[in-house]
């Protein structure tokens, strides 16, 4: 089995605390017909770049019943800017529009086989991933961007249209594992494609 979910796979549940006050299960998010569950969080240069690309495209999708999701993983122990308390004054900050959920356990983040921040997952009504991997192909400087590989993946997918590029590699800083240096990672994670 690879590290990572392959596109197919159905995505695993979860209950995890959100910014909100609430606490989120997967099935909370049943009325949405494309759900994409992203791992990101406070501090790393390539989710701070391409946030705003990601609202803009969150909120291109949303009348057409597509929710977003994020995750949270990382360690406050390796950066504390990534706490609980960091993440509800960024959301109170910025007010994105996504529940933001911590994953302090980490079980999610290795349910998921997130591999970076960001790394998003669309999934289709049924809950099976359609599209995993990258955002945008240049997330710490969307000035620079050439592709929204998500963007690309929505629309094809609400169109009928089997997602012509289904797969690629995260682009971001690694989840920062809990214990671990910096830029470890599990044995068994690679490049998606």
């Amino acid at each position: 089995m690879s590290f990572t979910l392959n596109i197919g796979e159905k995505a695993p549940d979860f209950t995890l605390p959100a910014t909100d006050g609430k606490t989120y299960s997967l099935k909370d998010f049943d009325d949405s017909g494309v759900l994409v569950i992203f791992f990101t969080c406070n501090h790393c240069p390539y989710v701070l770049g391409s946030d705003e690309i990601t609202r803009a495209t969150a909120e291109k999708y949303k009348p057409q019943g597509v929710r977003f999701v994020g995750i949270n993983s990382n360690s406050a122990n390796t950066y504390p800017d990534d706490d609980f308390d960091h993440m509800t004054a960024r959301m109170e900050e910025f007010k994105f529009p996504w529940v933001y959920l911590r994953d302090k356990t980490q079980e999610t983040a290795l349910a998921y086989g997130a591999l970076r921040t960001p790394h998003f997952y669309v999934f289709d009504k049924n809950r099976k991933l359609v599209y995993s991997g990258r955002g945008v192909d240049n997330p710490k400087d969307i000035s620079k961007m050439t592709v929204n590989d998500l963007d690309n993946a929505l629309k094809e997918h609400l169109a009928g249209k089997e997602i012509s590029v289904p797969l690629t590699n995260p682009i971001g800083c690694n989840v920062k594992w809990e214990g671990k240096e910096n830029h470890w990672m599990p044995p068994e994670a690679c490049d998606l494609v």
